[in-house]
């Protein structure tokens, strides 16, 4: 069974100025957290990391809602917890901010920020200062991210095919018909990139088909929407004017605070015939502005719904917002919160209905002089297995995206870490004052990331880690962690992006730095008061109220 191997930074104690030295325990004393952030961090990294790497492990979560995720990726993982520690929600911002951006790399932001947190603890028992700890983790961090792009051996040419580039990021975690998968989304940003070399994400829209097998994925131009057509059904509209409505499509909301005081039948009588009116008035209003496709992300009033069809107006019914914000950044028409027709409508050529198996989906298509937009219509069996192609499609489009901007490649599999953890252990065994046990500590933390892809893979860590150690001191620097040992990076094309590499280590410095100077917690709380409380404090009180009560984290 493989064994995580934990070890601290190489004689911190004796690296430190003279005089500072930790003050002996008592035994059978139990060490107190000198950073109160270690302990949310330990717990959530231990959550997160047997997710890490290609050969993680899923998660089988019951949120609040009693709704059931199964997923392998930290940012989804993340977003299910209910976390209470202030700590622990800022690790989760930061990992958020990484995954935001860049697509992908929670778990990377979790576990380097706790291995960081870690180390930082042990030189502050070694005696070394919060301020000069800070100070020289900084330093730290600002060598890492200089000596980043030095690692960087091969790029993306402006007319290279993108699948050898893409096809590690999307195999976060292993899935069968990958290859498949990764050539879709290959050809799909291949397509619809800009002649001026530059990419929107945008008009690649993906799209998840209950049904049929991974491999019946398939391509489709304009954008398609998993969208329920309601009413009438139109397979076929052209010249298409569309107006997005993120509002009830009809009267408002009957929840809405508003009571109807009715005394007699014909106030009754009045109240539906002004309500029909209404309705009559919000669609002409429509019809006369051009309108003929109408997509809504909220509920659909039936009497709305018989006046539309009169018209002639299909009426889409859309499942996320995702769809919507897509449909409103290509077309150019805005998402509009109240019944009105849009200054500008979106213009298609075509709207269709496109049959797919047992299900169908919703295309707009229309031509444009510049690049074309297409959507990746996913199908597969079930709904979880449906969530992490998604995933996986969405990282390809991210990670081409960043590619477009910064076309360079880092190694993969851990080999970057390593990389970087031997120079700054070097540098560091060299440096006098704080700044030397410092990069050593940043050395080790980087140093538990090839550690955790070897665990998880089931490999036996001291042994792994030993090869690659040797690998990386005589200078073989694209030797990384594979699925029976180590691996040439460059031979089995694994490639990490230099973008999110350095978007992901600016974040866990950006949050190490500040929780390593968060000394105490404090949470201010309110206790219920009775009518007792709600008496006039004596004048004594006043001029001298209660501290902020403090709660151990």
């Amino acid at each position: 069974m493989a064994r995580r191997a934990t070890s601290a930074p190489p004689q911190l104690p004796e690296r430190l100025a003279p005089g500072r030295r930790r003050r002996p325990r008592s035994p059978g004393a139990q060490e107190r957290h000198l950073l109160s952030s270690v302990p949310a961090a330990q717990t959530l990294a231990r959550v997160i990391r047997p997710c890490y790497g290609p050969h993680g492990r899923q998660k089988l979560l019951v949120t609040a809602r009693g709704t059931t995720v199964l997923t392998g990726y930290a940012a989804a993982i993340l977003r299910a917890l209910e976390l209470e520690h202030p700590a622990a929600r800022l690790l989760r911002e930061a990992a958020h901010t990484q995954a935001e951006s860049c697509g992908d790399g929670a778990a990377f932001v979790v576990l380097l920020a706790e291995a960081l947190l870690q180390q930082a603890e042990h030189l502050l028992r070694a005696g070394l200062p919060r301020s000069q700890l800070r100070q020289a983790y900084a330093a730290a961090a600002a060598e890492t991210l200089a000596l980043l792009p030095s690692l960087s051996v091969r790029s993306l040419g402006p007319l290279q095919d993108p699948f050898w580039a893409l096809y590690s990021v999307m195999n976060t975690h292993t899935a069968s018909q990958m290859d498949n998968l990764t050539k879709l989304v290959a050809h799909a940003c291949w397509a619809t990139k800009e002649l001026d070399g530059s990419f929107r994400r945008e008009r690649v829209g993906v799209c998840t088909l209950r049904g049929g097998r991974l491999e019946d994925s398939c391509l489709l131009p304009g954008l398609a929407l998993c969208a329920n057509p309601c009413g009438q059904v139109i397979t076929v509209l052209t010249g298409a004017r569309v107006a997005l409505f993120v509002c009830a499509f009809g009267p408002a909301s009957p929840n809405a605070p508003a009571t109807a005081r009715l005394s007699s039948p014909d106030d009754l009588t009045k109240f539906r015939k002004g309500n029909e009116q209404l309705i009559e008035k919000q669609v002409t209003q429509l019809v006369a502005a051009g309108i003929n496709v109408v997509v809504v992300r909220g509920d659909i009033d039936e009497n709305t719904l018989t006046q539309a069809d009169k018209y002639g107006i299909m009426v889409i019914q859309a499942r996320c917002q995702r769809d919507m914000v897509r449909l409103s950044e290509v077309l150019g028409t805005p998402l509009m919160p109240y019944l009105l027709p849009p200054l500008k409508p979106g213009k298609c050529q075509r709207v269709y209905l496109q049959e797919l198996g047992e299900g169908s989906t919703v295309v707009f298509e229309w031509e444009c002089s510049g690049a074309p937009a297409l959507t990746l219509v996913l199908r597969g069996a079930t709904a979880e297995g449906l969530k992490g192609a998604e995933q996986a499609v969405y990282h390809g489009i991210d990670a081409y995206f960043q590619l477009c901007q910064d076309p360079r490649l880092l190694p993969g599999a851990g080999a970057t870490e390593m990389a970087l953890a031997k120079i700054l252990s070097e540098k560091g065994s060299k440096l006098e004052g704080p700044n030397g046990p410092a990069f050593l500590a940043f050395a080790q933390a980087l140093q538990s990331l090839p550690e955790t892809l070897a665990e998880n893979a089931g490999l036996v860590v001291s042994e792994v880690m030993a090869e690659m150690s040797g690998a990386h001191q005589a200078g073989n620097f694209l030797v990384g962690v594979g699925a029976e040992g180590i691996i040439n990076v460059a031979e089995e094309e694994v490639w990490d992006t230099l973008a999110a590499k350095a978007q992901g280590l600016g974040v866990v410095a950006d949050v190490v730095l500040q929780l390593v100077s968060v000394d105490e917690i404090i949470v201010a709380k309110k206790s219920p008061m009775s009518q007792q409380d709600l008496k006039p404090l004596p004048k004594k009180a006043r001029e001298h109220p209660s501290p902020v009560k403090k709660s151990t984290p």
